[in-house]
């Protein structure tokens, strides 16, 4: 636990450092909604019924900035090793990693996101099924980017290739949070989505770790 406790202590130091880094998802989720609000027609009816997919779609995209940096900077100045050889098991290690960079990513997306469905016009249990599952969801699309980031960490250029890993994995999250929702909206029961949005983050969370750091070692080899 001391191990798990320090990789995520680091992360957030170093976040520290770099606070113009991490700004950029949140900042970018916010532009991405405000100008499809601006695009619209105003208070078009439409708009409410397709708020869960503007939201959804700015978090997906704002996840996709910070993947490629996960494990980069560790490759770089040779942290990557060290993780590796650490005798704590290296999927928690990355576990650790991902939660911090959950944390710093991902929350500050959850937190805007009822705000954001409230500034489109959804109702109050509109944007409270949104913040859950905002709160499901996200976890899962950091945990498919970090094990995007991991298979790409040695790649050079792998921006551009990242996007065409992820976006097919993260479409099924998207598809059943807005599905939520919008079930929310017209009156129906919520639960089936929700499970299933559960269901696939604790298969995210129970496979992905161990692939990633399979990734990492056959990166440094």
């Amino acid at each position: 636990m001391r191990a798990l406790a320090a990789v995520f202590a680091r992360e957030l130091r170093l976040a520290l450092r770099r606070p113009a880094e991490w700004a950029q998802a949140p900042v970018f989720y916010g532009v991405v909604v405000v100008l499809f609000a601006l695009a619209a027609a105003p208070r078009d009816p439409a708009l409410v019924a397709l708020a869960p997919s503007v939201v959804w779609v700015g978090a997906l995209l704002a996840a996709l900035l910070g993947i490629e940096r996960v494990f980069r900077g560790d490759l770089e100045d040779g942290n990557l090793e060290q993780l590796l050889l650490a005798p704590t098991p290296a999927p928690l290690l990355v576990a650790s990693k991902i939660a911090a960079h959950w944390l710093l990513t991902a929350l500050p997306l959850v937190a805007i996101g009822p705000l954001v469905g409230a500034a489109l016009g959804l109702p109050a249990n509109g944007c409270k099924l949104l913040f859950f599952t905002l709160l499901l969801g996200t976890p899962t699309l950091m945990l498919i980017g970090g094990f995007a980031g991991a298979l790409t960490v040695g790649v050079p250029r792998a921006g551009l290739l990242l996007p065409i890993l992820v976006l097919p994995l993260m479409t099924p999250v998207a598809i059943f949070a807005g599905g939520a929702v919008r079930a929310a909206l017209q009156g129906l029961p919520a639960a089936a989505p929700l499970y299933f949005l559960a269901a696939l983050l604790l298969l995210a969370a129970t496979l992905l770790p161990w692939v990633a750091a399979a990734a990492l070692r056959n990166a440094l080899e």
